[in-house]
C-alpha cells in the first residue's frame, strides 16, 4: 500500500495553488499544513508539497532521472475532458496537445498535464 509522496517544490505558494486546485477537484482534502509545506490526502494515502531549505536546486526536470509524473484515475471521459478544461485556467498547461487524448497510445484516454515549475500529471480515464 502506497503511504504518501512527498514532492519538494521551489515555490511552495506557487505550487500549492495549482495542485490543491486539482487534488481537491479529485476528492483529496487538506491534511497538514505548516510554514514549508502542505499535505492532501485522499484514504489512508497522502502527498506533501514542501519548500524544504535543503533543495539542492530550483528546476524539476520530469525527463532527468528520477519522478516523471503523478498519475491519477479520474473515472470516466467526460471527466477527463472536464478536468483538463479547467486545469488550464487552474495553473496547469496541456502536454502532447497534438495527440490529446491519446497521447498515452490508441487505447489511452487520458490528459498530461505540467505546472509551471515543470511537475506532470496524468489524468486517465479509468474508476476512480
Amino acid at each position: 500500500m502506497l503511504h504518501h509522496v512527498e514532492l519538494w517544490v521551489p515555490d511552495l505558494a506557487g505550487s500549492a495553488g495549482p495542485w490543491g486546485w486539482l487534488l481537491e477537484e479529485l476528492g483529496w482534502t487538506v491534511f497538514q499544513d505548516w510554514p514549508g509545506g502542505r499535505s492532501w490526502k485522499y484514504g489512508d494515502v497522502y502527498l506533501v508539497l514542501e519548500q524544504s531549505p535543503a533543495l539542492s536546486g530550483g528546476v524539476h526536470d520530469r525527463l532527468a532521472p528520477g519522478l516523471n509524473h503523478v498519475a491519477f484515475s479520474v473515472g470516466g471521459r467526460d471527466r477527463v475532458d472536464r478536468l483538463t478544461e479547467q486545469a488550464q485556467r487552474n495553473g496547469w498547461s496541456l502536454l502532447f496537445a497534438d495527440r490529446h487524448p491519446h497521447a498515452g497510445g490508441p487505447d489511452s484516454y487520458a490528459a498530461y498535464l505540467e505546472d509551471a515549475w515543470g511537475y506532470e500529471v496524468e489524468l486517465q480515464d479509468a474508476p476512480a
